[in-house]
């Protein structure tokens, strides 16, 4: 079956409008109704750190469901084939995992309220204050991703211009993040977990019906540009001759180690979320309850990907309505009937709405606490510091509007966020594991391992665009661009120790392993709760043996 794409334009009745329209309604009355409980700023930012662990948990994946997860890796699943599947098992669960058993002890046991205020307290204001202005801008780029995605969907509704698209998709979430903050948020990210999986699930079963299940889907592949090779993970990866032009070296140190530990364990925008738990013990189980879900998730990404591959004629373009990043909504136009159309498009619409609002949720935390009251206005009441967070907001949506037009020039949206990655998360993971476990390091070379491992990162990148450097795929270059600026920052952190002064011990407390602090010993990391469903060492466990065994069937 070929499906001829001929303008992305979704055929939405009244059933499906009614869907679209109780669930936007929903969505507002869960803004509303968590204004109520907002009567300070850290109820409005952490939501009072009161939340419950399975709460947390699936606000925590669902945060990470936006652009990047659904068009991004359904346009990757169409591109690159199951060497998608890196993306989840090697990844992100061991790094969630990792996040849940080692670093929450020291981010809730320290009561920072961002990870901007951790390095502050284990470094100095100075890599305080880079790290939250790069956050700050990482946060609108990556919120212009999920906008632009957002765009692309109602303009396929309604058949506007993709700019007054993106002005109304922006106006939705900042209605609701305003007026309910976190809580808002938090709440929503659950409600879209559901929504998402049930816009997802009939797509991938109507497709594989169509396609011939899952047999019927391999055969189809081999016949396409991609071959045998897009049915692989590892088995191809020797060199770099595979869909994904990476080899294991550049896929594992550069993915599955400083990529992933770098966006799971040190993005505020996922942090966020387990901070605002009720207990350290939901904090710390948080991201690994997200990590059970996140296993499975490939089902309704990466599949739907290569069932476009297979069934969308033409689908690769570099621009108009067959670029990758269509590959979603091109499947819900051909393959839905209406009824079934409006529960996708709300799942889509969820997507992104939980993918931006974790971005501005955490840009508006970092702005007020990181950058406004520690450099602009200090020692205001506390009423102040949050309206200057409903302006924050109000902000970090306009600038949102902006960088969706930057989205809109990659044909793959996937490729934009590794490069993003690759830039801001690589550098901040290896100034915060070297500071987390040397307490020898010092706090400027917090900063200038921060500083070079950023700039080492940007270097590679602009070579590459300038066909300098040379790279199989713009993906291997995130990859080696990421492994670059984690060995450049760890290389500056070790020299600059050593012509600086240490940090005095009694400052590193409950902040560097081994540095007392009950939370942060390493009984308490390594232990846990007697009940094993609420035992984060054993969940942490199982999820990564999980992740292993899943890879023997796509080797």
């Amino acid at each position: 079956m070929v499906i001829a794409a001929s303008g992305l334009r979704l055929d939405l009745d009244i059933f499906d409008y009614l869907i679209l329209a109780l669930y936007f309604v929903t969505v507002l009355g869960i803004g509303f109704a968590a204004r109520a409980a907002i009567k300070t700023s850290a109820d409005f930012f952490l939501s009072g750190r009161s939340m419950p662990a399975w709460v947390t948990g699936l606000a925590f994946v669902s945060a990470n469901l936006g652009a990047l997860e659904i068009l991004g890796m359904a346009a990757n699943g169409a591109q690159y084939g199951l060497m998608t599947l890196h993306y989840y098992w090697i990844g992100a669960v061991p790094a969630m995992v990792f996040l849940g058993i080692v670093m929450m002890p020291f981010y809730y046991g320290s009561k920072v309220r961002s990870v901007p205020e951790f390095l502050r307290r284990r470094f100095n204001n100075s890599t305080h204050l880079f790290n939250a202005i790069s956050f700050a801008v990482a946060q609108m780029l990556i919120a212009g991703v999920n906008l632009f995605a957002l765009a692309l969907i109602l303009q396929a509704l309604l058949g506007w211009p993709l700019w007054l698209s993106i002005v109304i998709g922006a106006a939705i979430v900042l209605i609701y993040i305003t007026v309910g903050g976190l809580s808002s948020a938090i709440y929503n990210e659950v409600l879209q977990f559901f929504v998402i999986l049930a816009g997802l699930i009939p797509i991938t079963i109507v497709g594989l019906v169509k396609v011939g299940g899952w047999n019927g889907l391999v055969d189809k592949v081999r016949d396409t540009k991609l071959g045998d090779a897009a049915l692989h993970t590892f088995s191809n990866t020797a060199t770099s001759d595979n869909p994904l032009g990476a080899n294991w070296i550049g896929i594992i140190f550069g993915l599955g180690f400083v990529l992933s530990f770098g966006y799971w364990t040190t993005n505020f925008a996922e942090v966020q979320r387990a901070l605002s738990a009720k207990d350290m013990s939901a904090a710390r189980r948080t991201p690994i309850i997200g990590a059970f879900p996140k296993l499975l998730i490939p089902v309704v990404t990466v599949v739907p990907g290569l069932i476009a591959l297979v069934t969308v004629q033409g689908l690769g373009a570099d621009k108009g309505d067959l670029t990758y990043n269509n590959a979603i909504p091109l499947l819900m136009r051909d393959l839905l009937p209406n009824g079934v159309l409006g529960v996708a498009v709300t799942g889509l619409l969820a997507s992104f709405m939980a993918g931006m609002a974790a971005n501005v949720s955490g840009f508006n935390t970092v702005f007020t606490y990181d950058i406004w009251q520690s450099y602009i206005r200090k020692d205001r009441d506390d009423a102040y510091y949050l309206k200057v967070g409903r302006i924050a907001t109000i902000a970090g949506v306009v600038a949102g509007i902006g960088t969706a037009f930057i989205a809109a020039g990659f044909n793959n949206i996937m490729n934009y966020i590794q490069a993003l990655f690759s830039l801001f998360n690589a550098p901040l993971f290896a100034t915060f594991i070297v500071g987390m476990f040397w307490k020898r390091m010092s706090s400027w070379a917090g900063f200038w391992s921060l500083a070079s491992g950023t700039a080492a990162a940007l270097a590679l990148y602009l070579l590459y665009l300038g066909d300098v450097v040379k790279f199989n795929s713009d993906l291997e270059e995130s990859f080696w661009g990421a492994g670059l600026a984690f060995v450049t920052a760890v290389v500056v952190a070790l020299v600059v120790t050593m012509f600086t002064p240490a940090k005095p011990e009694n400052e590193l407390r409950g902040l560097v392993y081994g540095m007392g602090g009950s939370s942060t010993s390493s009984e308490t990391i390594i232990s846990g709760e007697k009940v094993w469903w609420r035992n984060p060492v054993l969940l942490g466990a199982i999820a990564v043996v999980l992740a292993v065994l899943l890879y023997i069937p796509f080797w």
